[in-house]
C-alpha cells in the first residue's frame, strides 16, 4: 500500500519499520533532520510537509501523543485537503470518540484504532489494535495494520475503538489503584512488597498490572513510569463521561483515585505529568 505516516516517535517508529519491511511504501512526516536520515536508512521516505505525506496515499496513519495533537494535525492543518477522496485516515492515538467523528464529518473515511501494548509488541508484530469504523473501511487498511497488529479487533462503529480503549485504561488504572491498596495492607501485616508481588503473580490475582509492578520492583515505580499515559487517558475518559451527561465511574472511582493519589505522592517533576 501507499501510506502516509504522522508521529514516528516511541510507538510510531517501530510501526514504520514493520510497514517498510512488509513492502509498503511509507512517507513519514518528520521535522528533525537526524530523524529523517534514520527513517531514510530504514527505507521510509521522509517528508517535511503534511501535504506531501497525504498526497497520493491510500491511507494515512496518525500516531501522535494526544487528542489535541490529532486535531492540530488533521483539523487545523492542510493534511485532509491533500488527502485523496478514496483514502482512509487511521488514528492510533488514544483520545475522544468525538475527534474521530469530527474527522469523518469532513468527508474522510476514518478508522479509530487505538492500541494496547508497547514498542516491543510492535516490533514482534503482536500489538493489540482496537478498530472502530465501517467494516469495509477497516478491511481496506487491514493489510497495513496487520504488519504489526495481532490481534486486530474490529470492535464496532466509528468511535468504538476509542471507547473500548478508554474503558480498558480506566480498568487498568483501577487495578493499579487496588494493587497499591493491597501493598499498603501487606505492609501493615509485615509482608514485603517484593514478596507480595511475587506471590500474586503466581496466584489467582495475577494480571498485567501485577506483572508490570513486579517487573519494576514496586507498584509506585511501575505507576510512575506509566504515569503520563495513565493520567492522559483517565482524563480523556472523564471528559467523555461528562460529554455523555455525567456518566459515573461507579466502583471504579475510588480505585482510580487511589492510583492518582499514588502518582501525586511520587511526583517529583521527572516525567510524571
Amino acid at each position: 500500500m501507499d501510506l502516509g505516516f504522522v508521529g514516528a516517535g516511541r510507538m510510531g517508529r517501530p510501526m514504520v519499520d514493520r510497514l517498510v519491511r512488509a513492502g509498503h511504501r511509507v512517507r513519514v512526516y518528520v521535522r528533525d533532520a537526524e530523524a529523517a536520515k534514520m527513517l531514510a536508512r530504514a527505507g521510509a521516505e521522509p517528508a517535511t510537509a503534511l501535504e506531501a505525506v497525504a498526497r497520493g496515499a491510500e491511507a494515512v496513519l496518525i500516531c501522535v501523543y494526544s487528542d489535541t495533537q490529532v486535531r492540530e494535525v488533521c483539523l487545523d492543518g492542510p493534511l485532509l485537503d491533500a488527502l485523496p477522496a478514496d483514502a482512509v485516515l487511521v488514528v492510533h492515538t488514544t483520545g475522544s470518540p468525538r475527534t474521530a467523528q469530527a474527522l469523518a464529518g469532513r468527508g474522510v473515511a476514518v478508522v479509530d484504532a487505538p492500541v494496547s501494548g508497547g514498542p516491543l509488541d510492535i516490533a514482534a508484530g503482536r500489538l493489540t489494535v482496537l478498530a472502530g469504523g465501517e467494516a469495509d473501511t477497516v478491511g481496506r487498511v487491514r493489510p497495513a495494520l496487520r504488519t504489526y497488529a495481532d490481534p486486530l479487533l474490529h470492535v464496532g462503529p466509528l468511535g468504538a475503538g476509542q471507547q473500548v480503549k478508554l474503558l480498558n485504561n480506566l480498568l487498568f488504572a483501577a487495578q493499579l489503584g487496588l494493587l497499591a491498596e493491597v501493598v499498603r495492607l501487606g505492609r501493615r501485616l509485615g509482608v514485603g512488597e517484593e514478596a507480595l508481588l511475587a506471590g500474586l503473580s503466581r496466584a489467582s490475582a495475577a494480571s498485567r498490572a501485577v506483572a508490570g509492578a513486579g517487573a519494576k520492583g514496586s507498584v509506585a515505580a511501575f505507576a510512575t513510569g506509566a504515569g503520563p499515559f495513565l493520567r492522559k487517558d483517565v482524563a480523556v475518559a472523564a471528559e467523555v463521561a461528562e460529554e455523555l451527561g455525567g456518566l459515573e465511574f461507579g466502583a471504579l472511582e475510588p480505585a482510580v483515585r487511589a492510583l492518582t493519589d499514588l502518582l501525586a505522592d511520587g511526583d517529583d517533576g521527572n516525567g510524571v505529568e
